[in-house]
């Protein structure tokens, strides 16, 4: 059964809370509530999201969106539900094209406005184990010296990995917490929750009610929807696809080893087997000229028990 708003971790349901015109004051809140600084956010404009390279051969960026605000602050924000594995090295190269859009002709002193890489993310960074002792949300990463001293202000990526997340509705506290809440819970939401009852929310669970969308946005919606379906399945088929080779593989080296060891352990056997028999052949012989048991034992080893039963 289809729910009641729309799945924001999809190309469609996150443009259609934040990246629209209508969305601005939205993403102003999530933004404030992200950054938390004295100097508020009160107006932004959204850029093209498309950025070509400075030759047609270089290769361009897509954001999800970019954004200036009132303080002449660059903002890209990126959706990825999905891990990829350079998704770092991916949002360090989209930071250098408002660096590089924000060079003057002519005369000029190289001062840049700060520029903000935002992530939110669907998986985590660290692995499960990793996991079991860190599990923080929000990551902000700035330039640092060896003194671990920020060397550089303007440049500043932050991370929100959602699935650290696990706030409950009586558990939220800040703002930032009631959107973290709202993005990794909304679909499931049948109605708006009595935590959410103000005019910015409103106007989000509002512009993600899928009773609200004519017939081309519900097309959008559910190829959108699809993508992110078909590339989870992809994911979770190579994930399971390399667990099953890892196994076979294990299971290959698991023989292999123990053939080797096998061969190893027989062959050492072999050689103490043959050893011992020669000591009672030897001993047999002394034996055999009446040689004393006490020479017999300090010549090959074995016990007087052993020389009796020969």
């Amino acid at each position: 059964m289809q729910g009641k708003y729309i799945n924001p971790f999809t190309d469609f349901g996150f443009k259609k809370i934040f990246a629209e015109e209508a969305s601005k004051p939205l993403l102003i809140d999530f933004l404030n509530a992200l950054l938390n600084q004295e100097s508020k956010i009160t107006d932004i404009t959204f850029k093209n999201t498309e950025k070509l390279g400075l030759t047609n051969a270089d290769r361009k960026a897509v954001y999800d969106i970019f954004c200036d605000n009132n303080k002449g602050e660059k903002f890209i924000v990126e959706l990825q539900k999905l891990k990829q594995n350079f998704f770092k090295d991916r949002t360090v190269y989209y930071s250098t094209f408002p660096i590089v859009d924000q060079a003057e002709k002519g005369e000029w002193d190289y001062e840049l406005n700060p520029i903000y890489c935002i992530g939110i993310l669907g998986f985590t960074f660290e692995s499960k184990q990793d996991l079991l002792v860190n599990k923080e949300v929000v990551h902000t990463i700035k330039l640092k010296d060896q003194n671990n001293k920020v060397f550089y202000e303007k440049l500043t990526f932050i991370y929100l990995e959602m699935p650290n997340f696990s706030k409950k509705e009586d558990e939220l506290e800040t703002r930032l917490d009631k959107w973290l809440f709202l993005i990794k819970n909304l679909e499931d939401f049948q109605e708006i929750p009595i935590i959410f009852k103000d005019a910015i929310f409103e106007s989000a669970f509002e512009k993600a009610e899928l009773a609200k969308y004519n017939r081309v946005e519900h097309e959008q919606y559910q190829a959108s929807l699809k993508t992110l379906r078909d590339n989870f399945n992809a994911f979770q088929c190579a994930t399971d696809e390399g667990k099953t080779e890892g196994l076979m593989e294990g299971e290959q080296i698991g023989l292999v080893k123990g053939k080797i060891e096998g061969k190893i352990e027989g062959k050492i056997e072999g050689k103490i087997e043959g050893k011992l028999e020669s000591r009672k052949e030897m001993a047999t012989i002394l034996k055999q000229q009446g040689v004393s048991n006490e020479i017999i034992i300090m010549t090959t080893g074995l016990t007087k028990e052993e020389i009796e039963m020969l």
